[in-house]
């Protein structure tokens, strides 16, 4: 039975949900950054998963969820793929060597991947208005991140890392936030959780094995919020939001989420944010604002149909 918070569209309660979803989502580059300055790349990527999928299975426990189809194990095992192990792995792997502004130049392509996998996976049809706003809303992320000192140098690995990081994201994105529309947002990340088990506790102990977790308070404490917030609750509003509002339209919200992690990178890390950057981030916003203006986004028949 789908979740009622998902089950009927709701544009407005859409991107209030997206918007959760961001701001939660918004410290997860500068809380990694901290983690694996000494924790384990691989513990942190996998170990929260672990985490996150007991809180997961105590939720499911506790509303009595029933268990999905053979098809939605299916499209849960992507969702898995890109949200559970692929973004957590290789923005791991890339920070360890990378600062988190740094982070949020490639993250910024977030949004228009997003976009891209709701046509390939979800069906929907967005308007050229939509393509539109959301090109100058890149663009204008990009600025920001310029201006605020987060692009310097050549192509490196930790780049590429990040990019896989973020082909997978909107990959598991779109498939989540369509698999929502069923099975509701909060239900779509815990089950894929649980499909990740038998992938992120077999890596987690050979982790622990192999570099044994020792850290002060601050790096436990980041891999906490990675654990509980950016690898579980940000997901319950995020796939209840992208049901509700759209995939596409409310993924574009993420164009605002490299601005907050400049600013969680400032306040936390002590990362500089040049006075320039203040224009774009207005721009950004306003590029948000036209988006969410736009038509909700028409689906295939097919997706119709879902």
């Amino acid at each position: 039975m789908p979740d009622p918070v998902t089950a009927s569209a709701d544009p407005v309660g859409g991107l209030v949900l997206g918007a959760l979803g961001v701001l939660a989502f918004s410290m997860s580059l500068p809380a990694t950054r901290v983690a694996v300055q000494q924790l384990d790349p691989w513990f942190i990527a996998f170990g929260r998963a672990v985490g996150a999928a007991l809180l997961a299975w105590a939720y499911l426990r506790w509303t009595g969820a029933p268990r999905p189809t053979r098809a939605q194990w299916r499209r849960l095992a992507v969702v898995a793929a890109g949200v559970v192990i692929g973004f957590p792995l290789f923005s791991s792997l890339a920070l360890t060597t990378q600062t988190a502004a740094h982070g949020a130049v490639v993250v910024a392509l977030l949004p228009a991947m997003t976009a891209v996998f709701a046509v390939l996976r979800a069906g929907e049809r967005p308007s050229p208005l939509f393509w539109a706003a959301a090109a100058a809303g890149l663009l204008a992320v990009l600025a920001f991140l310029v201006a605020g000192g987060a692009v310097r140098g050549a192509l490196t690995v930790a780049d590429l890392y990040l990019v896989a990081a973020v082909v997978l994201c909107g990959l598991g994105y779109a498939e989540g936030g369509a698999l929502a529309r069923e099975l509701g947002g909060a239900r779509t990340i815990c089950w894929a959780l649980l499909v990740s088990l038998p992938v992120t506790v077999p890596i987690t102990l050979l982790s622990v094995a192999v570099h044994p977790p020792r850290a002060d308070a601050a790096a436990w404490a980041s891999f906490g919020y990675v654990t509980v917030i950016s690898m579980f609750l940000g997901f319950f509003a995020w796939y209840a939001g992208l049901a509700r509002g759209g995939i596409a339209r409310v993924g574009q919200i993420q164009l605002a989420q490299p601005v907050l992690t400049m600013a969680w990178s400032a306040l936390l890390l002590g990362e500089a944010v040049t006075p320039a950057s203040i224009g774009a981030a207005l721009v950004v916003l306003a590029c948000v604002a036209a988006i969410q203006r736009t038509r909700r986004p028409a689906l295939t028949p097919a997706a119709r149909k879902a």
